[in-house]
């Protein structure tokens, strides 16, 4: 196997102030023209449940040929559809959730605008608005974070409002991404994370539980940074609910759904609701529980047994219009395979591959024993 070669790749925005170090391999789509090769720009790796970033070969296995536009409605870390980018597709995405959705802007969205050495140091710089940016500081001091830390976030976040629509889509994706590695285990549905950060056993197997946000998040910039790219076509994303995302796309061939796995995957809003309440700085919710959860939850539709049938008919059925269907799925949700093959079978024909689990990764039911599934759906005969 051929080495890596490492790309210096100047940033477009501040071309003399920042260089980004862009490892290339050029053993992935050999047959392409360098200048085209849009797998040369890596995607963040993410920490996320219920990532389909290791699945993304396998996926494209299934992919039919001559397709050009394709859409991904429960996004999540955005890895799908940034797959989808790299293969020169214009993709529509789509999550429920804003965090997901700013990653969709930075990286799926987003042409050519990276963070500059002068962006950073806006960012990191005093807090604008007090009286409009402190949520961080009151909800979570004590409990995720010590209290200068939490002061830095609203500061961030504050400064954040400073940059252009792009810009802080990225400053908001790498902020997140950087605050699920300072966090152990990744998530925020636990009251561990200080307890955690003080204990020298955990310290020793990961460091990131001590170093400070603002290091990390410059460590981050330049993955992020590298994975801005142009592929040619008009891509964007949004936030909203998944059928009315269906409803609302025209002339696209494929549509990836990898929607919650029903009795068998985290509660996502209780793992992630910190990052949503960065992002959406919200003040005038209600905080509930021991983590602060933001109250009531965003609704889903697929995360309950008495909505999800009901949620899944509505999706099917608003998107018979389009050709293909990729379903991502697990053999241990609900509704169970054969009661998603018979509905799917209303609107399209319908073929079943497995792939199984050999160890545990958590979230969505990933576990060993458990099978991933993936519904490969054309136009009926």
């Amino acid at each position: 196997m051929a080495r890596p070669t490492t790309r210096f790749i100047k940033s477009i925005e501040a071309p003399f102030e920042q260089v980004a170090f862009c490892i290339v391999n050029k053993n992935i789509n050999t047959n392409m023209n360098l200048l085209n090769d849009y797998f040369s720009h890596k995607f963040p790796t993410p920490q996320y449940l219920g990532a389909k970033f290791k699945h993304l070969n396998w996926i494209k296995e299934f992919l039919p040929k001559n397709i050009e536009r394709v859409a991904d409605a429960f996004a999540g870390t955005q890895s799908v559809s940034f797959f989808f980018k790299q293969l020169g597709y214009e993709v529509y995405t789509n999550d429920f959730m804003n965090y997901s959705n700013q990653i969709g802007k930075a990286l799926i969205e987003n042409k050519k605008e990276t963070l500059s050495d002068k962006d950073t140091e806006l960012l990191f710089s005093k807090n604008t608005d007090r009286k409009k940016f402190f949520i961080m500081e009151k909800l979570f001091t004590d409990m995720f974070f010590i209290r200068e830390d939490a002061q830095l976030l609203d500061s961030f976040r504050s400064n954040v409002e400073l940059l252009s629509l792009m810009k802080k889509s990225l400053a908001l994706a790498i902020m997140n991404r950087t605050l699920t590695k300072k966090i152990t285990m990744g998530h925020f549905a636990h009251r561990q994370a200080l307890v955690y950060a003080n204990n020298k056993d955990r310290i020793k197997r990961n460091r990131s539980l001590i170093r400070p946000i603002k290091d990390m998040f410059l460590e981050l910039l330049k993955e992020y940074n590298c994975a801005v790219f142009d592929n040619g076509k008009q891509n964007k994303s949004v936030q909203g609910d998944a059928i009315d995302f269906v409803k609302k796309l025209k002339n696209v061939d494929l549509i990836y759904f990898d929607p919650p796995y029903c009795g068998s995957h985290a509660d996502y809003q209780s793992f992630y609701h910190l990052l949503e309440t960065f992002v959406e700085n919200w003040t005038d919710k209600e905080f509930v529980n021991g983590i602060k959860r933001y109250e009531p939850k965003l609704y889903s539709g697929f995360d309950k047994k008495e909505d999800i049938l009901n949620s899944f008919e509505k999706l099917f059925a608003s998107s018979e219009k389009i050709p293909y269907w990729i379903i991502s799925y697990n053999d241990r949700s609900y509704p169970n395979k054969d009661l998603m093959i018979e509905m799917i079978r209303k609107y399209k024909d319908v073929r079943v591959e497995h792939k199984p689990y050999t160890n545990s990764v958590g979230g969505k039911g990933s576990v060993k024993g458990s099978h991933e599934l993936m519904f490969i759906c054309s136009p009926k005969h």
